[in-house]
């Protein structure tokens, strides 16, 4: 028995079409393949789907369908069936965005790069794919991120092999890259505490009547700071016991229980709920119960604000206190999204680069993603993504690709263009796999 975890992650089409000829190949072999995966063209060509949900987090955990494609078209509480047949879709935009500024990569030679010369649109969604090993990473995060980087203050690696860096890149103030590193270093780090809504959260349990008879400050609801916090486990919730010649053991805490707290901090209550209990709800549950106080104060109304963008990106199903440890690389990349989008139009006007972020996302996830994107854009700033995803790569304003293949016979510009325009590339791969998800333009 064979059993892969998103085995496409990091595929082009044209690869993940070869991927399926190896898993079936195995089958034929006499094998069990059992395949944990979100794309599209792996799930038809299963023999048998195993459909987990409905939704996700406390909406889910049940097995909504199992057997073939045949009967899955029947299923109507699918998710994956309504995407599967195009009862659901992720529409394509009416209408590109147009540009007039960008910046410019002059004589890129990093790796396998070709000395090419390449323009990234301002204001866009502009989405650079090709075949795995074509020079995506190269051309992206080795030679326009540490050049842009060092212009805005930055510091990072050394950049790659190119000749000038021209174009509007002054129109830029600021440069970000989401990835899917972890959001902190620390097991204390949460989503809550990222998106900053843990501050207000720690100031609605300081202002209410028993922590201002006690003389209890904001910091008393911190589990980083000595005070309220359990001091056994250090606010963790849980103490490692370090073995020698084994894997550390982790244990739930005795002294709290895994609460987090001491007991007198846990004796704040807020609607019948004290710190831990907001910390264990998810961000969809968590929403819906600040929303439903009588008298919603300015507390209130931050903390919702500052969550909302978690739920937006399809984070809904993640608790609040949930340890970043415990996230995925897509996950905490969509957290990173969610911080950017709470901002609003405080943030200046910035750069995001996106390496893969529909990794380990659903269809449904996916259309959740591409509305964040177009919020980051209507709020001013400019996306650049590194994707295979044909869904992502419809919804583009303008595409790059690279290619024709990888290593050394890739590193060439295929095309820069709307994806309409794509569709008559002979050379491009993408093109082939694009066909179907948007018309050709014709011209007048």
């Amino acid at each position: 028995m064979y059993v892969l975890d998103e085995p496409s992650i990091g595929l082009h089409p044209r690869d993940t079409e070869r991927l399926i000829k190896v898993l079936k190949s195995l089958r034929d072999l006499g094998n069990t393949v059992i395949v944990v995966e979100h794309d599209e063209e792996i799930m038809r060509a299963a023999d048998q789907i195993i459909d987990i949900g409905p939704g996700a987090g406390t909406l889910g955990g049940r097995v909504v369908f199992q057997g073939t494609h045949e009967f899955l078209e029947a299923d109507s509480e699918s998710l994956t069936a309504k995407y599967l047949t195009g009862k659901a879709t992720i529409p394509v935009p009416e209408k590109r965005r147009t540009w007039s500024q960008s910046i410019e990569i002059k004589g890129a030679s990093e790796n396998n790069l070709k000395n090419i010369d390449v323009r990234f649109p301002l204001n866009t969604l502009t989405v650079v794919t090709g075949v795995s090993g074509s020079g995506k990473t190269s051309l992206v995060k080795r030679v326009l991120y540490p050049a842009l980087k060092k212009i805005h203050g930055g510091y990072g690696e050394q950049s790659g092999v190119f000749d000038k860096l021209g174009g509007d890149y002054n129109k830029v103030q600021a440069i970000e890259m989401i990835d899917q590193n972890p959001i902190g270093k620390s097991s204390r780090s949460n989503p809550v505490t990222y998106v900053k809504a843990y501050d207000e959260i720690r100031a609605l349990y300081a202002d209410q009547a028993l922590s201002k008879s006690r003389g209890y400050k904001p910091a008393q609801f911190s589990f980083n700071v000595d005070g309220g916090r359990c001091e056994i486990c250090e606010g963790e919730g849980e103490v490692v016991i370090e073995m020698q010649f084994m894997a550390d053991v982790h244990l739930t805490c005795e002294a709290c229980n895994g609460k987090r707290f001491k007991s007198e901090t846990l004796e704040v209550m807020y609607r019948e709920k004290n710190i831990a209990d907001i910390l264990d709800l998810t961000v969809e549950d968590a929403i819906h119960f600040f929303s439903g106080a009588e008298k919603g104060g300015s507390f209130e109304r931050k903390i919702i604000h500052k969550l909302q963008p978690l739920a937006d990106v399809g984070l809904g199903y993640v608790h609040l206190g949930q340890s970043s440890s415990t996230l995925s690389g897509g996950e905490a990349q969509r957290i990173k999204l969610a911080s950017f989008i709470g901002l609003g139009s405080h943030a200046v006007p910035t750069l995001f680069i996106f390496d893969e972020p529909t990794t380990g996302l659903h269809f449904h996830d996916i259309s959740k993603l591409l509305i964040a994107f177009n919020a980051l854009i209507a709020q001013g700033h400019s996306l650049i993504v590194i994707e295979h995803n044909t869904e992502v790569i419809k919804c583009a304003d303008w595409i790059i690709d690279l290619g024709p293949d990888g290593g050394d016979e890739g590193g060439e510009i295929l095309f820069e263009g709307t994806p309409e325009d794509l569709l008559k590339c002979k050379k491009s791969y993408t093109a082939k796999y694009l066909k179907g998800k948007v018309a050709a333009k014709t011209r007048v």
